[in-house]
């Protein structure tokens, strides 16, 4: 007979890709709480992540492959897991079910293909006591937060939009394999929206946007297959949705081509072709292009009623970082509830506020 799993948890939170930006950001944060971060990663680069570990004051987990870490996650059984190792349409639903029953699982997802796989979880995770996090950064959060407050004691809106403006500083390297998939995969998804109360295709760089920020600068986006979408249909419950975000093509040329872009890339040989030249690319260290990263929203009612509300924040890696150690030790701290949610539909809008950003509504 099978050995029933153990109810008690360590009381540890374990990150996943602790070497990272957001990875190492995400243990300082949570150090700083005097919470327990544990760093996770792989054998390849077990000596320095046992080093950083040691001199962190904290352990470390060495294992291969995500089931080899969905392994470890079932035998020494963490409070909380933070995946941010990428990939998420692979490895999120493994790493979820490895905490299941009673752990908890969070993740920087903010596609259309890894966020509602894991929220088709909820009633999985509700039965084993589990509470499972989807988009848990700058990403979903900026922009469901600024829905929520928008729509809060009012009936559902007829249209809303909303728009992703992070402002980002990169550090000179490779691009790597998780942001070269991301790229390759807007193109062949194409856009989409919410027509009817309806998911529906859309062309990758419709509905082009040029903002004027709240402080003065201006921002170009266009729309794109994100799990904003998603988000903030399930916030506002409106028939009609569309998003934005600065990282789909503005240009016209380039919105022009991307249709036979898409199909090109979705033959399989192009696409490894082109994910394994991109990921091996080399970029320059650059500076943020903005002060402030953004969620933007602007919802219309039924009646002509229309209200705009901002949410400001700083570098969009460092602010994903904030959300997802606020997420981790609201988790560790039992504030959460079982199921599987976006941020701010699990912690309402106030999470975006607890991890440093601030509203500007209309």
């Amino acid at each position: 007979m099978a050995e029933t799993p153990r109810s008690a948890r360590s009381g540890e939170i374990w990150i996943l890709g602790a070497g990272g930006r957001i990875g190492s950001a995400v243990t300082a944060h949570l150090a700083a709480q005097g919470l327990e971060p544990v760093l996770v990663g792989r054998e390849s680069g077990g000596d320095r992540l046992r080093k950083t570990a040691a001199d962190l004051g904290t352990r470390a987990v060495v294992a291969d492959g995500v089931d080899g870490i969905a392994a470890e996650i079932t035998r020494q059984r963490p409070a909380v897991v933070f995946n941010g190792i990428g990939d998420y349409a692979q490895t999120a639903t493994v790493l979820a079910r490895a905490c299941m029953p009673g752990g908890h699982y969070l993740d920087l997802a903010a596609d259309l293909t890894a966020v509602p796989r894991l929220l088709d979880l909820h009633q999985e995770a509700e039965q084993a006591g589990s509470t499972l996090v989807t988009g848990a950064g700058f990403g979903v959060l900026a922009t469901e937060a600024v829905v929520i407050k928008l729509c809060e004691d009012r009936p559902a809106p007829a249209d809303v939009r909303v728009d992703a403006l992070a402002s980002v500083s990169l550090s000179a390297g490779v691009v790597g394999a998780a942001f070269a998939a991301s790229m390759i995969d807007m193109f062949t998804t194409g856009g989409r929206r919410y027509t009817d109360g309806r998911m529906a295709p859309a062309r990758l760089g419709a509905d082009p946007q040029h903002l004027t920020l709240p402080d003065g600068q201006r921002a170009k986006s266009a729309g794109a297959p994100t799990a904003e979408l998603l988000a903030a249909h399930r916030a506002s419950n409106a028939p009609s949705v569309t998003v934005t975000t600065g990282m789909a093509p503005t240009s016209p040329a380039v919105r022009a081509l991307a249709p036979l872009a898409g199909r090109l890339l979705s033959i399989e040989a192009l696409r490894r072709f082109a994910l394994e030249r991109t990921a091996k690319a080399r970029m320059k260290e650059t500076p943020a292009p903005r002060r402030y990263s953004w969620g933007h929203a602007v919802a219309t009612w039924p009646d002509g009623t229309r209200r705009e509300g901002w949410l400001r924040a700083d570098d969009g890696m460092d602010y994903t970082a904030s959300v997802a150690a606020a997420v981790a030790g609201n988790l560790a701290r039992g504030e959460g509830r079982p199921g599987a949610h976006t941020p701010g539909a699990l912690f309402g809008a106030g999470l975006a506020e607890q991890a440093g950003g601030q509203f500007l509504i209309d």
